[in-house]
């Protein structure tokens, strides 16, 4: 039986304002690492935030007190308009199959930590279907931070997944030299502005520099150029 504490674990979007974090979440910060092929390959954490029963995260970017909310929103006027759809994600998906393997991809989700390039980039590690490149993909597959991308296992119909503790993790690309989005980790319920819930998601990624196109959810403008945003539209067919 779960604790009470757990299952009141949400975070709720405010009109405008930052991410309200109640029930006790725990907060990391994180940082992606690469390999010695400069490809992205896992996270390494590099603290932990203090635990509160509820606290504020900065959603607009400007905070002085990033990852804390210290209210400079109202001085910035920020838009926080939510644009994402509520449609679930498997509704919105493209499927590649590839022998036993199906994958799943939501490309207007897609956070660009790059997770899923290394070694040829997951579509091709699949179309190869070795045993060593089948592995690498399911890897990849798993690590993907906003759940743009879910590998299924066709024959028992359930996706690799990593068993997430519930909580959030702060991203900093390294790589990159940014910061990168919220990573909220374990199927924790996302309420909007307007009291909707989001589907509940093993792994996604909340906007936190205030210019994502996507809102709540992250779409890569912490480090993206306006160029870089459209023609990576224009690949995925993104409108």
């Amino acid at each position: 039986m779960l604790c009470l504490w757990v299952l009141k674990m949400r975070i709720r979007v405010l009109k405008d304002g930052p991410y309200l974090v109640e029930g006790s979440v725990p907060l990391y910060e994180e940082v992606i690492v690469t390999d010695e092929d400069g490809h992205t390959r896992e996270f390494v954490e590099r603290r932990e935030f203090p635990m509160k029963e509820r606290y504020l995260l900065c959603r607009c970017g400007a905070s002085k007190n990033k990852p804390y909310c210290d209210g400079t929103h109202l001085e910035v006027g920020f838009d926080g308009t939510e644009t994402a759809s509520r449609k679930p994600y498997i509704e919105r998906a493209t499927v590649f199959r590839a022998g036993d393997l199906e994958l799943t991809d939501v490309p207007e989700l897609c956070d660009h930590s790059r997770f899923c390039l290394r070694a040829g980039g997951i579509r091709e590690l699949l179309r190869k279907g070795d045993t060593e490149s089948i592995q690498i993909a399911i890897e990849e597959a798993m690590i993907c931070p906003s759940g743009r991308l879910v590998l299924w296992d066709r024959r028992t119909g359930k996706p690799y997944e990593r068993d997430y503790e519930k909580s959030i993790v702060v991203i900093h690309d390294k790589q990159k030299k940014c910061e990168g989005p919220l990573w909220v980790r374990g199927g924790i319920k996302i309420e909007s502005a307007d009291g909707r819930e989001y589907e509940t998601r093993n792994r996604v990624t909340l906007c936190r520099c205030g210019l994502s196109e996507n809102k709540p959810f992250c779409d890569g403008s912490h480090w993206m150029s306006a160029e870089e945003k459209l023609e990576f539209k224009r690949k995925w067919g993104i409108e």
